[in-house]
């Protein structure tokens, strides 16, 4: 049986360039498909390529572009530094990202943070391993980020727009989701709400301002807020607790995720209480798992696919030497089963 093995090893751009007869600029530029090259060129250089086992020194050809071909998506849990990257809305987020960054040819380097330090953004931009950074979540951490962004260009993140922001942000305009969610129950013919959530983050804190706003114009008293961390190793300890002291005070429920709302009608169900009957349950994010409830989850939606492609295209323009705008998505109330 005739060898598959090719007949010599070509180790160098300056051994493939002998062998087809070429200069080693040629062969660079060939097989990074430049236009330069002629086609019949370019497919004999990479035939012969392939034929000898060759493959591109893809370090150097990074420091020659001052480019390492890696993305940073960072997860800052400085509010919450128990929270795990399996959380429900961080994975969706995280996937949509990874995916649209590798299909453009980037790397991706995950990294879980807990700010240790005042300086602890400026030691990943600073780096040098990465082309860009995008962060899934602002968490307590906007000073930290507005200081790198008014240096550092390629910058992403996914989280509020404040008043007179530097960084870019791409996400929801959570007050008028918070409004959606306090509306839903209003109209449920709920009275005394009470807001699970923790509003250290902006984003949290905005779903509560908008769920309050709509309570006080409808006349009523202000919602309960109940602190609930994201941390599922608390979560339903905390809103158990909760629940049992504010239970008969209450007759409706905005959660600040899907991950509370499903964790408060578990809780709920412990307790011989039925959802939405004795007490409506409104999610936020519209996470795959809030239509795989029962009962399925009303929620507001927040377009996570739309929001992430959206920080691609504003993270590339930026790597480009671009300023872009921050994008704020309109939330959509989603009617089903739980309120």
């Amino acid at each position: 049986m005739a060898s598959t093995e090719p007949t010599s090893r070509v180790r160098t751009l300056a051994d493939l360039a002998r062998l087809a007869g070429v200069s080693a600029g040629t062969v660079s530029r060939a097989l990074a498909g430049k236009a330069l090259v002629n086609a019949e060129t370019r497919e004999r250089i990479t035939a012969l390529a392939t034929e000898h086992g060759f493959r591109p020194n893809q370090m150097a050809s990074r420091l020659r572009t001052r480019r390492t071909g890696v993305i940073g998506i960072v997860v800052p849990l400085g509010h919450e530094r128990r929270q795990h990257l399996s959380d429900p809305f961080f994975m969706t987020v995280l996937g949509h990202l990874a995916d649209a960054l590798t299909e453009n040819g980037y790397d991706v380097m995950l990294s879980r943070v807990i700010p240790d330090a005042e300086d602890w953004l400026e030691r990943i931009v600073d780096s040098g391993m990465l082309d860009g950074v995008m962060l899934i979540g602002q968490s307590d951490q906007h000073a930290a980020i507005e200081r790198v962004a008014r240096r550092y260009r390629p910058l992403v993140a996914w989280g509020s727009q404040l008043p007179g922001q530097v960084h870019c942000a791409v996400g929801t305009d959570n007050v008028a989701g918070g409004r959606l969610a306090g509306a839903r129950l209003l109209a449920r013919g709920a009275k005394r709400i009470a807001f699970l959530g923790e509003t250290r983050t902006p984003e949290i804190r905005q779903r509560w301002d908008g769920v309050s706003a709509v309570v006080a114009a409808a006349g009523l008293e202000p919602p309960l807020q109940l602190d609930t961390h994201l941390a599922s190793d608390v979560m339903e300890q905390e809103i158990a607790g909760h629940l049992d002291r504010v239970l008969d005070r209450i007759d409706g429920i905005a959660a600040a995720s899907d991950v509370i709302a499903l964790t408060t009608m578990r809780v709920l169900a412990d307790r011989g209480r039925r959802v939405p009957d004795d007490l409506p349950v409104i999610g936020y994010d519209d996470l795959p798992l809030a239509s795989q409830a029962m009962p399925r989850i009303t929620t507001v939606r927040q377009d996570i696919a739309g929001g992430t492609r959206a920080m691609v295209a504003a993270l590339f323009r930026r790597i480009a030497g671009e300023d872009t705008p921050s994008v704020i998505m309109e939330p959509v109330l989603v009617e089903r089963d739980s309120g």
